[in-house]
């Protein structure tokens, strides 16, 4: 029971959350009652299983418990009446009396279903210019995107500390604005955009490659985010950055069956079964790709999801156009002249010319940026191992190791460390970390 309440919190809590803020109008007020609905459904849902529509469910416990408080705090009357309000209602659902929890009604399965947008509102209304745009980020990602504050505080390469700080200074920030719970305006809805897309790209990146958990794709998150970049593109059709972005996560997702063996392990890129690939997937990001190209208004989303387009024309890693790529990401660092990028281009030089060029590309990184970047030193690693630097290559996988949290990853690199350590002393076993 305690594997599926954790599924459906994965799945649902950003929704319930995203509803609760628009029906109730104060972020720690819903984030609040949503933890109560979900500590109410860990307690009886062993008894009684869990609902038909799980959601529906905590969405709406969760909810009359927020009116049961607001009731009971008399100084905070005019606020439970702005929630009634706001709801549409004078009171709670016909049938439900004050308290009670939820079952799965026709009114619920409607509830649930506004559920998509108030996701989307509410990540415009983080995105408020009142907030820095790493507080707007982490703000939503906290909210929305499933993600606990390490893991955000991972994703941005700061203390936790600082990133709880952050979210706890923006949601002051925000009541302090009175920022209204809506959509904006047409007129201000490309302002926020880039941080929305932003938003939506780590949510995808955290289901991707997981940083916690037992397994390495975190799916839910992956269908969070390519769900709310469809809802987007919807919303804002004429944007082409939203479109890239889209088709970069259909891309990516495209390779996912592939990305794991039959025994759980990882399986890199280049040694994927591509038979697995999903092709509709990649037929649709393609297509999105071909559009992007037609309005002439390249971004970095774009010119990513190009990148992933060239891999996905490879019928084979041997056949992968590396020219076309570092090119691409030539482009890229015209809009993000950042070491992620300049990272992932070293990579792909080392595929092109080779491990020594691609060292010489890493080399000219700042270092000190990346040092708490574990894909920069599995990649090195990688490339030091190829290069032959075998005993730099050790401690770069050792570093590796140190900073890998996912543990499908981390038995992957511990056997390509473990075997370069076997060639090293093959008399002796693999060298001990």
């Amino acid at each position: 029971m305690s594997d599926e309440l954790a599924a459906v919190f994965r799945r649902e809590a950003g929704r319930c959350t995203a509803t609760l803020i628009r029906v109730l109008g104060d972020i720690d007020l819903a984030e609040d009652a949503v933890a109560e609905a979900f500590a109410i459904a860990a307690a009886r849902w062993p008894r009684t299983g869990v609902p038909p529509n799980p959601g529906a469910w905590i969405t709406t416990t969760a909810r009359n418990r927020a009116i049961d408080r607001l009731r009971r705090e008399a100084t905070r009357l005019d606020r439970y009446v702005a929630a009634h309000r706001l709801h549409g209602t004078d009171g709670v659902d016909p049938g439900l009396a004050p308290g009670e929890d939820g079952d799965d009604s026709a009114a619920l399965d409607e509830l649930i279903d506004v559920v998509p947008d108030d996701q989307l509102r509410l990540m415009f209304s983080c995105c408020h210019p009142a907030l820095a745009p790493d507080a707007q980020v982490a703000l939503t990602l906290r909210l929305l995107g499933g993600l606990e504050t390490p893991e955000i505080a991972r994703a941005f390469l700061v203390p936790e500390a600082t990133l709880a700080q952050r979210i706890v200074r923006a949601k002051r920030k925000l009541r302090a604005n009175h920022a209204a719970y809506r959509i904006p305006s047409a007129g201000e809805l490309p302002d926020r955009l880039h941080a929305v897309l932003h938003v939506i790209a780590l949510v995808f990146t955290e289901g991707h490659t997981a940083t916690s958990g037992d397994e390495l794709v975190r799916a839910e998150l992956c269908a969070t985010a390519i769900r709310l970049g469809r809802a987007l593109v919807e919303l804002m059709p004429d944007e082409p950055e939203a479109a890239g972005l889209l088709a970069l996560m259909l891309l990516t997702d495209a390779r996912r069956p592939a990305r794991v063996g039959p025994d759980g392990s990882f399986v890199r890129l280049a040694d994927q079964d591509r038979s697995r690939w999903d092709r509709a997937l990649i037929a649709e990001g393609h297509a999105l790709v071909r559009a992007c190209l037609r309005r002439n208004r390249p971004g970095p989303f774009q010119l990513q999801a190009a990148i992933a387009a060239v891999h996905a024309d490879a019928p084979s890693a041997a056949a992968t156009d590396w020219a076309q790529i570092v090119a691409l990401y030539d482009q890229l660092l015209a809009f993000r002249p950042d070491p992620v990028v300049r990272l992932n281009r070293a990579v792909a030089v080392a595929e092109l010319r080779g491990a020594a060029a691609g060292l010489v590309a890493l080399d000219e990184l700042d270092a000190a940026a990346l040092a708490a970047y574990q894909p920069y030193h599995a990649a090195r690693a990688d490339l030091l191992a190829r290069a032959g630097r075998h005993t730099e290559a050790l401690a770069a996988y050792d570093r590796a190791l140190e900073l890998t949290t996912n543990p499908v990853e981390h038995r992957f690199l511990t056997g390509q460390r473990d075997r370069l350590a076997a060639r090293l002393a093959p008399d002796a076993g693999a060298v001990s970390r």
